[in-house]
Formats: C-alpha cells, structure tokens, sequence
C-alpha cells in the first residue's frame, strides 16, 4: 500500500527561449521523481509517443529526452508545484498548490498550451488558467491506465499539437 505524502515537485521546467507550445502534466509518478525527469516509468507512453510524432527514434537517456522536446519548441512542466498524494495515483491528489507557469510564459514564445491528461487540464482550469487566461487543449492521458487509447489513437489526437510547433 502507498504511503499518502505531502510533496513538493522536484522538477525544473524543460523549456527555452524558442520554446512555442508547453504541454504540461499534473504531477510527476513515483517512478519520475526518482529519475528526476518527466515521464520515468517505462510503461508511459510520452517518450515513444512524442519520437513518433517527430519521426525520431525513441530517447533513452534523459539528455536525449530534453534534446528531443527542446529541438521541437516543446516546453515541459506539470500543473502542480505540491500536494499531498498516494503513490501516484491523480485520483488522489489533494492539497493542490499551482505551478507559476509565469517563468516558462515570460521566457519562451509559449503561446499554446497541452496538458496530458484530463486530471492535468481539470487542474490548469481551476488554479492555472485564471492567471494566465490561455486555454488549454486536453490530450489523452499517456499513462498505461488510459487503456481506452491505443498509440494508433493517441498520435491521432497528439498529432495537433504539430501545427504548432514548426
């Protein structure tokens, strides 16, 4: 059974100046906070994903997961900077406090805004989207829970987010 926790996103921002679109997650997995990077367990679809997107081959090691996004303008983050939390379940998310996006927005050319999941855009509307008054387009979860998506059907939908990032 996972212990329910009180944590603090470990992760900077992935983004730079030529950053165009900022897909956002809610809140890194067990698994990520132990690599320190996005996306860390290996039954999460983001990484093989993202390379067939972009026609590329699938990074293994993190410095070529930030090559990848950042050769495609793609900025990461998550849409919560703490809450309390078991294992890495977003269902049980509690105790939200925000991420401050202003760091990627004043900084990039960040004009379009993905977030990874229903949990993650439900959360941006609520305490992010105020702020920044961007709306944000919901992609289907990489996650291995979301199962009603096959990689076939989630390229289908992820596919918008190459309108925006040449």
């Amino acid at each position: 059974m996972s212990e329910t926790l009180k944590i603090i996103h470990p992760i900077p921002p992935l983004f730079d100046e030529n950053s165009k679109i900022l897909i956002l997650g809610s809140f890194p997995s067990v698994k990520s906070r132990e690599a320190m990077f996005f996306y860390g367990h290996p039954q999460n679809r983001y990484w093989k994903l993202i390379a067939r997107l972009f026609d590329e081959p699938v990074p293994t090691t993190v410095e070529d997961k930030k090559a990848l996004v950042l050769r495609h303008h793609i900025a990461m983050w998550d849409t919560i900077h703490s809450c309390t939390i078991t294992g890495s379940s977003d269902s049980s998310i509690r105790d939200v406090v925000p991420n401050d996006l202003s760091v990627i927005l004043d900084n990039s050319k960040v004009e379009k805004i993905f977030c990874n999941g229903a949990a993650s855009h439900k959360l941006y509307m609520k305490y992010i989207y105020p702020l920044t008054g961007i709306e944000a387009v919901k992609l289907p979860s990489t996650s291995p829970a979301n199962a009603a998506f096959n990689m076939d059907r989630l390229y289908d939908e992820w596919a918008e987010i190459l309108l925006f990032t040449a």
